[in-house]
């Protein structure tokens, strides 16, 4: 498939060991895509395409309760507000670990990172797949810091953007990519 000119292409991996609830919010102009908040099993993937010049952002919703009947609950960590599984474009309430993209239209570049300005809750890694040129290569924050804050902020992560205008270590650059989004990803299940 030629991302360029299609979109890109978004999977999104759990590698934790609980089930995760993933958000999903659309820029200001930007369509939302299937779905804007879903469940994923540990061990689970889903799969979203999106068109070019698309943006916005993914992150991972934890130790939420849905009644099975209405689909309404909280989440204790990136809850969106919805009161629902889909976030139905309220964005993460911190703290959460987000995934950003700005998916650029046919021959353009697509912009991306990992970012901890809104504070931490998951693990997460972005792996560009196919893309070329940029810097066209992964980028996120491993390490739990919830385990390990406060002393591991000042490095443990010096590829994910972590504070406003971090943009010189951690915006990535890639034409043509599809994206892998890991949460928890050295995770042994």
């Amino acid at each position: 498939m030629n991302a360029g000119i299609q979109g890109a292409t978004f999977t999104v991996v759990n590698r934790c060991q609980s089930t995760i609830w993933p958000g999903i919010l659309a820029n200001a102009g930007s369509q939302p895509l299937d779905s804007t908040g879903f469940e994923l099993p540990s061990g689970g993937t889903r799969t979203f395409q999106a068109p070019p010049s698309w943006s916005g952002r993914f992150w991972g919703r934890t130790g939420c309760q849905f009644d099975p009947s209405t689909n309404q609950g909280t989440c204790l960590t990136g809850d969106c507000g919805s009161n629902q599984i889909e976030c139905n474009g309220q964005n993460a309430k911190p703290p959460a670990t987000l995934a950003e993209f700005t998916v650029a239209p046919a021959g353009g570049q697509d912009y991306y990172d990992v970012s901890l300005v809104d504070g931490y809750n998951l693990p997460i890694v972005v792996e560009p797949m196919g893309g070329s040129g940029g810097t066209c290569s992964s980028t996120g924050c491993v390490t739990d810091l919830n385990r390990r804050c406060p002393s591991e902020l000042r490095s443990a992560c010096p590829r994910a953007y972590s504070y406003a205008y971090d943009d010189a270590s951690s915006t990535f650059t890639c034409s043509g990519a599809d994206y892998m989004i890991t949460f928890c990803p050295s995770s042994t299940r």
